[in-house]
């Protein structure tokens, strides 16, 4: 009897510290590096951030708590973390500002690869020029089809085609430059018999082996 007393003793204490390790997120309590050359702003309901690459804004619930504990050092954290909605938002918005900072800072790129016979890439001036918010350029593809893709690039990316088979994107939003990315992968998306396609940075896909009767 003093043995299961004892296991259910110790069974209580162990869901105990489990329920309180699930209510932190592990992402969310990391905190994030500020370089010198960047500055914030801080309301109730965003956070403006400047750097070397232009500026930009995250928006915040009203939950989250910015922290400054050192010099060019923020940590991120909720009222609640028990609340479910709290604790997704906590590592999520952390990811936003991180991604943020780095976008101003450094910048993203993305290599997009032309995988086929025939399929070319160039980037020429789009004839509507810079009207309709466009930049004034577009991509000219050659992706199979019987007939060319003409995708206008945003003012906000930057294409440029080295080679004929090879695009790089860049921009200082993460989430838009992969938004683009994918928009031109769907032209021709990499298929798994003859492994053509457009292939989105390391991207890979296995071949499937065709049955013989």
């Amino acid at each position: 009897m003093i043995q299961r007393l004892h296991l259910c003793t110790t069974a209580r204490c162990f869901s105990t510290t489990s329920s309180v390790q699930a209510h932190l997120s592990h992402i969310g309590r990391e905190p994030i590096k500020v370089p010198a050359s960047v500055t914030l702003n801080t309301t109730q309901n965003a956070i403006s951030i400047n750097g070397p690459l232009g500026s930009t804004s995250v928006p915040l619930k009203p939950f989250v708590k910015l922290n400054f504990p050192e010099p060019n050092v923020m940590t991120v954290a909720v009222e609640s973390p028990s609340v479910k909605e709290q604790r997704q938002m906590w590592g999520t918005t952390r990811t936003h500002i991180s991604n943020a900072i780095t976008g101003i800072t450094e910048g993203f790129s993305v290599p997009l690869y032309l995988v086929g016979v025939g399929y070319r890439a160039a980037i020429e001036s789009d004839p509507r020029g810079k009207t309709e918010g466009q930049s004034g350029q577009r991509l000219h593809l050659k992706l199979g089809h019987s007939h060319p893709i003409y995708v206008p690039v945003p003012p906000h990316i930057k294409a440029e085609v080295p080679i004929a088979t090879k695009i790089v994107l860049s921009c200082t939003d993460k989430h838009l430059l992969g938004l683009f990315a994918a928009k031109i992968r769907e032209f021709r998306k990499p298929e798994p018999y003859k492994g053509k396609g457009v292939f989105v940075g390391r991207e890979q896909i296995r071949i499937k082996s065709v049955k013989k009767k």
